[in-house]
């Protein structure tokens, strides 16, 4: 394992680090604790931890739309998390998902949970490093990526290798975290880094610059940080107490990130609100 693969691990499965429970084996116990079958759950359920992003699974939605891919599309979603995108858009669009990872414990909480909601048969993961992906040249029609370019420090060689896997023609489609107008420093710990060092932030004007690098040509491309400030606000509230929860207390994303992940929150929405980050969704046609 890479020292870099080694940050990710213990950013975001740090409970492990401290109780040595798998994050599976952890989120199966919360399941039961709420009344659920860990072996047969629903997409409604599960939605708490399958979209580790901004805009949950309407963000999702919104991507996929504005990309217009067809069904029977062969998907790569990059940087796939726990799998959330890549079973919406098998369950939604009819896509075919590979969901590839460099967390291991994502990898594997993935897997599980296509399992329990039947959607193993169209969505598949496997554990590697983006800049490295052990997939065959032309495998794919789409590239799926939603906060996850800033976890990467080498953006270059990831785009190599999607402008390799797509087929001619292909898209990227993308829902990113980028450096806001405002030069300070980030207010940490965020939901993608506890350290600077993990943190990789590119502002739009220079992610706009490596896609054309590496040979992709912008279809459509907006700023969706003011909806997505709402939502974190939205939840930042919900998170605090300040809006009482409607149903049972389904598994969350703090058993996820630790007991930090409320401040990751309110830090991510004061990010926001001062212009530090901003949020990007946009799709590329490989030239």
């Amino acid at each position: 394992m890479t020292d870099h693969a080694r940050h990710l691990d213990t950013h975001y499965d740090a409970p492990a680090e401290r109780d040595g429970q798998s994050l599976a084996a952890r989120l199966q116990e919360a399941f039961r604790e709420a009344g659920c079958d860990p072996d047969r759950l629903t997409l409604d359920e599960i939605a708490g931890i399958d979209q580790l992003h901004l805009g949950g699974r309407r963000a999702s939605r919104s991507l996929a739309t504005l990309g217009s891919f067809a069904s029977g599309s062969r998907v790569l979603d990059v940087g796939c998390g726990t799998g959330g995108a890549s079973r919406l858009l098998a369950a939604e669009f009819g896509a075919e998902v590979t969901g590839l990872d460099i967390t291991a414990a994502f990898v594997e909480v993935a897997s599980w949970l296509s399992r329990a909601t039947g959607l193993d048969d169209r969505t598949h993961f496997l554990c590697a490093d983006a800049s490295h992906a052990p997939l065959a040249d032309g495998t794919f029609d789409v590239v799926w990526c939603q906060h996850a370019l800033m976890n990467m420090p080498d953006i270059a060689a990831v785009l190599a290798e999607w402008h390799r896997l797509l087929v001619p023609g292909g898209t990227v489609l993308l829902h990113e975290v980028v450096a806001g107008d405002d030069p300070s420093p980030l207010r940490l710990p965020v939901p993608w880094a506890r350290r600077v060092e993990t943190s990789h932030l590119r502002s739009r004007h220079a992610l706009e610059v490596l896609l054309a690098e590496g040979g992709f040509a912008p279809v459509a491309v907006q700023d969706v940080t003011e909806v997505a400030l709402a939502w974190r606000r939205k939840h930042s509230r919900r998170e605090g107490g300040d809006v009482a929860p409607t149903g049972p207390a389904l598994p969350g994303p703090g058993l996820i990130f630790g007991e930090a992940f409320a401040e990751m929150g309110r830090n991510l929405r004061d990010n926001l609100s001062a212009d530090r980050v901003r949020i990007l969704e946009g799709v590329w046609r490989r030239a």
